[in-house]
């Protein structure tokens, strides 16, 4: 990487991490250069039966660090077979 690239890196690494996701979805919404308009209509309605499962109770939410950790034991089995 360039010195550049270097340095804007560990200024961003030293932000708070709020802000840190806050740029990194900027930047990944900046590689994105073309709108698949029929996948953008998908992922709403997606989002609002998603929605409607968390409202009415149909579906329980659980929290994130009970996700991430079997996201993550999920991973780690995945990779020792």
């Amino acid at each position: 990487m360039s010195s550049k690239v270097d340095e804007v890196l560990k200024e961003a690494l030293a932000l708070p991490a709020e802000a840190r996701a806050a740029v990194a979805g900027q930047l990944i919404e900046s590689l994105d250069q073309q709108v698949d308009e029929d996948a953008e209509a998908a992922w709403s309605v997606e989002i609002l039966r998603r929605l409607k499962e968390l409202d009415t109770g149909v579906v329980k939410g659980i929290p994130w660090t009970e996700a991430r950790r079997a996201i993550l034991d999920s991973k780690d089995a995945s990779q020792r077979r």
